[in-house]
């Protein structure tokens, strides 16, 4: 229905975590101090990967293509989270909401068909170790980064669309950090059973069909490595995937909990806490994992440490 009777919206306010003045200084300073940690963690990612020779292979091409990922989608939400954490004015437009909502179902959705190239990646290397650089070629790996961060645009075109053509006529107060589907949805002043049918099979077909793809991958890779005679051999191997696998554990882990259960469940401060944990905790874990656990970064990063120093000592 139209809005007939009732001024249309013109732009939601967000209520966030807390009205408390001093929680919020202290939401505010937690959170800047871990977005830092973020974008230093993920473009140190992107910079040693970019520059080292040694990572010059398709798994640190796909590592770099998921730190910028990660750098993106918590830019959507994170500066505007914080900005509300310390404004009196908590608003964001009409079509600043869309927007955000379409980059963050954007990112969201790249991300998961990424992670799905980056378990392939780990099936060929340990399944197929003689073939892979044949099959993991340059050409096939920039098809496979391309493709998985266009494969956002058309559920984040289809959800956006629908979501912001529905009738918005009365309160504006979303109970939310930011532009979620969810949290916009109690807002639609009609049913919205049919959009709820059509967001469901997009995130069962954007979320659950890469992650099927990861399922079997991962069996595969479990398969081949329990085959391995030795010890040594077998540790060898799911070292080599183990980083990748704690980061699709995280992501599916929280996302999951978001949008699969049911919506008796969930109250909106755990809803606000889930989210948290994708949007704003795992982008940061993410370079943390990757460079904890691998010897390969480690060694990276204690050489360009080493090439700085070398270079200030060579000024004076």
């Amino acid at each position: 229905m139209a809005c007939e009777n009732h001024t249309r919206v013109t732009e939601f306010i967000l209520l966030g975590f807390t009205s408390n003045p001093k929680i919020q200084v202290s939401l505010f300073i937690l959170f800047l101090g871990i977005y830092t940690v973020t974008l230093l963690g993920n473009f140190l990612i992107v910079t040693v990967t970019s520059m080292d020779p040694a990572l010059q292979t398709p798994m640190y091409f796909f590592l770099r293509n998921l730190s910028l990922l990660e750098v993106c989608f918590t830019l959507v939400m994170v500066p505007k989270m914080l900005v509300d954490l310390v404004s009196p004015r908590k608003n964001i437009s009409f079509v600043g909401c869309g927007t955000q909502m379409y980059f963050f179902f954007f990112f969201g959705s790249s991300e998961c068909f990424l992670l799905s190239m980056m378990a392939y990646d780990r099936f060929v290397a340990i399944c197929n170790p003689l073939r892979y650089s044949v099959i993991m070629n340059r050409s096939l790996c920039l098809w496979m980064a391309i493709g998985s961060w266009m494969s956002g645009v058309p559920v984040s075109m289809l959800q956006t669309a629908w979501m912001m053509a529905l009738p918005f006529c009365g309160p504006n107060a979303v109970d939310h950090f930011f532009c979620d589907g969810p949290p916009v949805l109690k807002l639609v002043t009609e049913d919205t059973t049919m959009y709820e049918m059509q967001a469901l099979a997009s995130t069962l077909l954007f979320i659950m069909f890469p992650f099927s793809l990861i399922l079997v991958s991962y069996t595969r890779i479990i398969m081949t490595i329990l085959r391995i005679p030795s010890a040594t051999g077998r540790q060898k191997a799911f070292s080599t995937c183990s980083s990748h696998l704690i980061v699709v554990s995280l992501f599916y882990g929280t996302a999951s909990l978001t949008y699969l259960r049911p919506k008796s469940s969930q109250s909106p401060e755990s809803k606000k806490l889930v989210s948290l944990s994708y949007t704003v905790i795992t982008p940061m874990l993410n370079p943390i994992i990757y460079s904890l656990r691998n010897n390969e970064v480690k060694g990276a990063v204690k050489r360009a440490v080493t090439r700085k120093v070398f270079q200030k000592i060579n000024v004076f």
